[in-house]
Formats: C-alpha cells, sequence, structure tokens
C-alpha cells in the first residue's frame, strides 16, 4: 500500500507541521513500488540514449524526464519535446530560450542533445540528478493531491533558492516569477494582489511586485531569497492570506445560502415565488 502524504491543518500551521516531518514522509512515500521500479527502470536504461528522437520514443523514460522538470503534463506532446532538445539552449533563436516557461530551458540544458556531440546522458552521474528533482517532484505532487497551497510552498522554497543564486539581473528575476505559474500565484497572494493583477502591462506588473516586496519584505531583489529565512517569511505570508481568502470564501459562500433560507421562509419569498 502506497503511503499518503499527512497534512492535517491548513494554513502555517499545516506548514510547520509539514517542515517538520517531510523527510520522514518523504522517505516513507519513495518506498513506493511503482516509482522505485520507474526510477530503477531509467538508471539501466538512459544511459543509452543518445538523441531526443531515442528519449520521446520511450514513454516510460520520458514520464521521468519530464517529471524531473514539473512537465509531466506534456508527456503527449512529443514532437513539441522533442524540437525543445534538439535546438538546445545554446543558440538565442533556440525554442527552449524563446518560452516563458524556464523549465524548458532547464530540461533542454540538463539533457544537453541539442548543445553538445556527446549528451549529458552519458555522464555517470546523471540519472543520479535526474531522478533526486524526479523524487523530490513527485513527493510534492503527492502533498497537492492534500494541499495545494502546501505543494506551492514548497514549490517555492526549492526554486526561489535556484533563482536568487542565477547570474541574471534583478528584473529577469522577477520575470522568471512572472513566467512561473505557481511562483507567480505564491507573490501575487502574498502580496495582496487582486487577480486582476495579470491582466495588466507586464512592466507594470514588475514595478508593482518590487514596490509591494520593497514594502512586506524589505527588500525588492530576488536575491534575498537566497536566505532561507526570507523565503519563509514569503511562504508565510502566502499561507496566512491564502487561508483569510478561503474562510471569506466559505463566509460568502454560508452568508448567501443563509440568505437564501431567510428570504424561503418569509412570506412571498424565494421559495413562494420559484414555487
Amino acid at each position: 500500500m502506497s503511503f499518503t502524504p499527512v497534512v492535517p491543518f491548513g494554513g502555517y500551521a499545516g506548514w510547520k507541521f509539514l517542515a517538520r516531518t517531510r523527510e520522514a514522509q518523504k522517505e516513507a512515500f519513495l518506498e513506493n513500488a511503482t516509482l522505485q521500479r520507474d526510477e530503477a527502470y531509467f538508471r539501466e536504461k538512459i544511459g543509452g540514449i543518445a538523441t531526443a528522437e531515442d528519449l520521446v520514443a520511450d514513454r516510460r523514460l520520458l514520464s521521468v524526464a519530464l517529471g524531473a522538470f514539473g512537465l509531466g503534463d506534456d508527456i503527449d506532446n512529443r514532437y513539441f519535446i522533442r524540437k525543445v532538445l534538439e535546438d538546445g539552449t545554446l543558440r538565442p533563436d533556440a525554442l527552449a530560450n524563446k518560452l516563458a516557461d524556464k523549465r524548458y530551458q532547464e530540461f533542454s540544458k540538463a539533457f544537453g542533445f541539442g548543445d553538445f556531440d556527446v549528451p549529458r546522458t552519458r555522464l555517470s552521474d546523471f540519472a543520479d540528478g535526474i531522478l533526486a528533482s524526479y523524487e523530490t517532484r513527485r513527493f510534492e505532487e503527492a502533498v497537492g493531491e492534500q494541499s495545494e497551497a502546501m505543494r506551492l510552498g514548497l514549490n517555492a522554497e526549492r526554486e526561489l533558492a535556484r533563482l536568487a543564486d542565477r547570474n541574471i539581473s534583478g528584473d529577469a528575476k522577477w520575470f522568471s516569477v512572472l513566467g512561473s505559474a505557481p511562483l507567480r500565484e505564491v507573490f501575487q497572494t502574498a502580496l495582496g494582489l487582486p487577480a486582476a493583477f495579470a491582466s495588466i502591462d507586464l512592466d507594470q506588473q514588475l514595478g508593482t511586485l518590487k514596490n509591494r516586496a520593497e514594502q512586506m519584505l524589505g527588500s525588492s531583489d530576488i536575491a534575498q531569497f537566497s536566505d532561507p529565512r526570507k523565503v519563509e517569511d514569503l511562504v508565510r505570508l502566502y499561507l496566512l492570506r491564502a487561508e483569510a481568502q478561503g474562510a471569506r470564501s466559505v463566509y460568502s459562500a454560508q452568508s448567501a445560502a443563509l440568505t437564501l433560507l431567510q428570504s424561503a421562509t418569509t412570506g412571498g419569498g424565494l421559495l413562494s415565488r420559484l414555487v
């Protein structure tokens, strides 16, 4: 029987519980027999994969490869994935470099089919790196089945540390946030921005995010998230606001139901008009 991650509370209390138990829960989750078989297959076969065509032709290998980068939903888009891999990342006009979602760039770069005569799949430690990422992503997905907010928190914790250390400009880092749906959701909620925020001009979004981050987090620089305490501050804000929004939604729904019931029990109310 497979292990299902336990998230007994919502909001920040649930996050702190998950932080205390994460390693033990992840270890139990990774004992899943199907997961272990897929990993063993990947270790056995990936060294013999020399081209993007070879990889997309093996659905089982491709599932693990895509899953390691959070791209599992693209499993049936084999032509697109092959193009991303074959173009590589060294040319400015490579497909992965044109896409707003930089997971494709990381995916193509990791395999190296379009960048090197000998792909990275031939490296002795290649499988280790891909499978470590695959395990982390699969655990986060399993947590997400219990609480989507916790999954987004875990994703932010992992991705922001990497983004903070990237050798790109500060604005480019913010645009990476805007290009990542999970990170955008965390920042938008944590900084108290409305749903309509996504519809304004991109440069205005950038300016608004930087201003709010300065006000609420003490800095407008993504590099601050190289400090785990800053990531924790952001996730705490996100979870507290997300929980408050959920509570308001429940209250609104209950209030609407109560109004209907009250109307139905008065003379000439809604119920009498319906019947």
